[in-house]
This record gives C-alpha cells, sequence and structure tokens, in this order.
C-alpha cells in the first residue's frame, strides 16, 4: 500500500483513445490491466474523462476547411485541431469496459467548455481556469500523485506539468502510459517533464 498522502490519477483511459476509437493511441488498452493492478495500493483514486460537447472548438469538423491535426491560433495560445472525440455520454467518451472505475474516489471531467480545451486534470488549456482538483487534493491532505493513462504527450504531460508547477510531488508511470508522439511531440514533452523534476518511471 501506498503512502495515504499518496494519489493515483488515471487520465482519459476512453474508448475513443483505445484501439478502433476516434482518436485512437496505439496499444491503448494495453494498460488497462496495469492501471487495475495499481488502483488497490493507493488511497486515493482520481480518474479523468474527456467529455466535449458536440461542435467543440478543438474539433477539426467545426471549421470549414481545416483537417484533424492542423494547429490554429486561439485566445489562449496554439491549439491543435482534433478529430471529433469523447463527445459527451456517446461509447467514445465512456471509460474502457475493462477499467475497474468503482474504486475512484473522483472523476474529474474535462474539456466540457465549448470554446476551450482541456489536456490537464488540473487547468483548462488557458492554464489559468481550474477543474478542482488540486483543492480536492490539498483538502485531503494529498501532496504526492502518480500519473498513469493516454496519452503520454498531452493530457498525461499536461496534468504532471500543471502538478509539478503547483508543488506537488509526482511520478509519470511510464509502464501505464502509451503517447500519440505527433510531429515529435513525445521527446519534447518527456524532455519537459524531466526539466520540471517528475519522477519517469520505466519499471
Amino acid at each position: 500500500m501506498r503512502a495515504a498522502n499518496e494519489a493515483l490519477i488515471v487520465i482519459d483511459v476512453q474508448n475513443d483513445f483505445c484501439p478502433n476509437g476516434a482518436l485512437a493511441v496505439r496499444d491503448g488498452d494495453a494498460i488497462v490491466g496495469s492501471i487495475n493492478a495499481m488502483l488497490p495500493d493507493f488511497t486515493a483514486r482520481i480518474l479523468t474523462q474527456d467529455w466535449h460537447p458536440i461542435g467543440h472548438t478543438s474539433f477539426a469538423s467545426s471549421y470549414d476547411g481545416k483537417s484533424p491535426y492542423d494547429l490554429i491560433d486561439m485566445s489562449y495560445g496554439p491549439q491543435i485541431l482534433w478529430p471529433d472525440h469523447c463527445v459527451q455520454n456517446t461509447h467514445g467518451a465512456a471509460f474502457h469496459d475493462v477499467l475497474e472505475t468503482g474504486s475512484a474516489d473522483l472523476i474529474i471531467r474535462k474539456g466540457f467548455r465549448p470554446q476551450i480545451d482541456s489536456y490537464s486534470a488540473f487547468f483548462e488549456n488557458d492554464k489559468t481556469t481550474p477543474t478542482g482538483l488540486e483543492g480536492y487534493l490539498r483538502t485531503r491532505g494529498l501532496d504526492t500523485v502518480t500519473i498513469v493513462g493516454l496519452a503520454t504527450d498531452f493530457c498525461v504531460a499536461y496534468s504532471a506539468l500543471d502538478a509539478a508547477r503547483l508543488g506537488f510531488k509526482v511520478t509519470v508511470d511510464m509502464t501505464a502510459c502509451r503517447g500519440i508522439d505527433l510531429n515529435g511531440s513525445l521527446d519534447v514533452t518527456l524532455t519537459q517533464m524531466h526539466a520540471a523534476g517528475v519522477k519517469l518511471k520505466h519499471d
């Protein structure tokens, strides 16, 4: 059992990020067994869930002449346009069937504001609008987090960097993560996490 001050944060293990999903991460479903095995070791277990409304501004389909993975400028900075994914109340937005969600203490839904995307478990992509996770962790006396899930180079990395910036002690268990690696994004975010003091666990 992990120390009482440590939380497990499971990022976006949802159908659309797994094989055959709308924004599938290669071998995304291969981590589910490892995550299930980890859950009983933690006294605090938080799951996050991408939860977009139809027509979200991060969807390429919301713009004429734009394609998935094009880059546009939003008020909060550059935004990659994605295929429609994790639309609220759809099968794609649901957690993977095998993921053991019943032991979760908290489920954080993110990306539900139509005008802003949300990668991090802590903040929207403007880096100022909070999800409430920081307050929840501090109220429970949790100052150490282990982060797993999908995808390593986007929602996992953004969550880890925000957690470190907020003063939490952060480990990303790479054995229970998978990445997209869009135009070298995996190497970039691994370097960023290392520089921020995030521990990257490989075994």
